[in-house]
């Protein structure tokens, strides 16, 4: 009769939670503050758009002559959306900042 072949977490310690090299690494990196505050800011923001939707349930007409002509929707359906197309254009226009390496011309052996 053979036996099944079981895998355990010391097998592999960086999988092991009680070695604290979780994600192959023994340290761990402080919490950014400022990712902490745009989270933060996020969840009031969206905390208002609850409270909107839960305050104002009537039927707004939209109007827009170029793109729409008439658009009757709930108020707050109207916030999400200007709220998520305003997200949307902010996710545009910040993505990819991030640094870039500069190519360094070649030294010539002179």
């Amino acid at each position: 009769m053979r036996r099944a072949h079981t895998t355990l977490a010391r097998d592999f310690p960086s999988l092991d939670p009680a070695s604290g090299a979780a994600y192959g690494s023994s340290k761990r990196a402080p919490m950014n503050p400022k990712m902490l505050l745009k989270a933060v800011f996020l969840l009031l923001v969206l905390l208002v758009l609850v409270l909107m939707g839960l305050n104002n349930g009537e039927t707004v007409t939209f109007r827009l002559p170029p793109l729409i002509h008439k658009l009757a929707l709930k108020a707050a359906i109207m916030y999400f959306a200007f709220f998520a197309v305003g997200f949307l254009t902010a996710t545009v226009l910040l993505a990819g900042g991030g640094k870039r390496g500069s190519a360094k011309p070649a030294k010539s052996g002179k």
